[in-house]
């Protein structure tokens, strides 16, 4: 029996690297139609999305205050 090697890491069927399917079905265009998410990932994923945008506006109010210093060091 064949063996796919499968590069999602999140699929119910990943076992070790390889899909342990009984059938696999593949589109040229959309990819894996067998692909199925594990739930557990999918939660870590939205956890780790919602404190991924936290970090990205701490970021940009900071950049905004720097970008007011440079532009009061341009007048002088």
């Amino acid at each position: 029996m064949p063996r796919i090697r499968c590069h999602y890491i999140d699929c119910v069927f990943l076992d070790d690297g390889y899909c342990s399917a009984a059938a696999v079905e593949l589109d040229p265009d959309t990819g894996c139609a067998t692909y199925t998410p594990n739930e557990e990932a999918a939660t870590k994923d939205e956890n780790w999305e919602e404190e991924e945008l936290e970090e990205w506006e701490e970021e940009e109010t900071d950049d905004e205050e720097d970008d007011t210093w440079e532009e009061d060091e341009d007048e002088f």
